[in-house]
């Protein structure tokens, strides 16, 4: 079996073509602002690939996502990078549940417009902002006649150019000043929402990494998730979804653009062949660890644990990433480095996992706390 050729396989099964259109553009149009990734994605349905079949989507399952993320990581990172938060909205979509047991007329409503229209969502939750969970409110509603009234930024997010539908957490505030968590769905072209140049350098340049800011836009009752009195438990629940779902999605992103490198030393030979034989062997360690993780959502082993393992597979393998990129590197040489930018954008793109949430400062207060017997402490 061929590096990558398993996970190439299962992204040719559900996404037939894909991978192919993409390989047949030139890797530096692919990863430039006026990359044509995105819209091949939505052009082959990449954005139902999470959708359940009742739905008409195409139902994979996490260990199957995982893969076709990593093979199409491999080919376009900024792709991989740019819908992974799709791929953690329809996720979260579909476990808000348990918690919003009133909202199933809307979340159906939403997975159906997704799969028939292949819809793109962007996140407006927190991802991106040191020091804050990831569901995290970053904008705020006020409650006003017929609705409410939306204000905010997220900074960066990603598809802001290309998004069809914007989700975010937001923080519902009475006439009382007593806040609480609501999640938001609303269409991208809803007057008052706007999207800024932010993203400044050339890695994932083509992930449409900009400012999506919210002023005073109305959202009706429809467009508001709202939690049922006393739902603490089921927050925490929503929480640990989250963040299982989220560190899974970073963590086979990141993979496939280190395995892109890895996969440039292999077709070109270089180093030897014990290098190789352990560029490989770090490489598929990091994609076992995130296939363990999609393996324990598809037997619903979720929970805390679950979110604990899921931050330690996050930072596994981010360790192993820094590690196998330089090595790479090195085996791939400084002529190749000094004529190819390809690798120095790789090289460059594959480090940006250091810069999701949570921070390692973060994860080992959450460490000590896990095992110390208290709950895993998410910021």
């Amino acid at each position: 079996m061929k590096f990558l050729q398993l996970d190439h396989d299962v992204c040719g099964k559900l996404l037939p073509g894909l991978a192919d259109r993409l390989a047949d553009v030139p890797f530096d149009e692919l990863e430039s602002p006026e990359s044509p990734a995105i819209a091949l994605f939505k052009e082959y349905g990449g954005t139902n690939l999470l959708i359940p079949r009742e739905h008409g989507g195409i139902g994979a399952s996490a260990l199957e996502a995982v893969r076709v993320i990593r093979a199409l990581a491999s080919l376009a990172p900024s792709l991989a990078v740019a819908t992974a938060m799709h791929h953690f909205s329809v996720g979260m979509l579909f476990s808000v549940g348990p918690l919003y047991e009133s909202s199933t007329g809307i979340r159906t409503s939403v997975l159906d417009v997704v799969a028939k229209n292949r819809s793109l969502i962007a996140s407006g939750y927190a991802e991106g902002r040191s020091g804050h969970g990831i569901l995290s409110p970053t904008v705020e509603a006020r409650e006003t006649a017929g609705g409410y009234l939306v204000s905010g930024s997220k900074k960066p997010c990603s598809l802001s150019r290309s998004m069809d539908l914007l989700t975010a957490s937001v923080a519902l505030r009475g006439h009382d000043g007593e806040a609480e968590m609501g999640l938001l769905v609303l269409p991208a072209d809803t007057p008052g929402i706007s999207v800024h140049d932010f993203w400044s350098t050339f890695p994932l340049v083509a992930a449409e990494s900009h400012e999506v800011r919210l002023t005073d836009v109305f959202a009706g009752p429809e467009h508001i998730l709202r939690a049922p009195a006393n739902a603490a438990e089921k927050l925490d629940e929503l929480n640990e979804a989250g963040v299982i779902w989220f560190q899974m999605i970073v963590a086979a992103s990141y993979t496939g653009v280190a395995s892109a490198l890895v996969d440039l030393v292999l077709r070109h030979r270089r180093g030897s062949a014990e290098e190789r034989a352990r560029l490989c062997l770090l490489i598929e360690s990091a994609a076992s660890l995130v296939e363990g993780i999609a393996r324990r959502i598809m037997d619903d082993d979720l929970g805390n644990d679950c979110a604990a393992a899921s931050l330690f597979t996050r930072f596994s393998v981010q360790s192993i990433i820094t590690g196998t990129v330089a090595q790479a590197v090195e085996m791939l040489g400084g002529m190749a480095f000094i004529t190819s930018p390809r690798i120095a954008y790789l090289a460059s793109a594959a480090q940006a996992v250091v810069f999701h949430p949570p921070s390692r400062s973060s994860m080992s207060e959450a460490v000590l706390d896990y095992y110390t017997g208290k709950p895993l402490f998410f910021a």
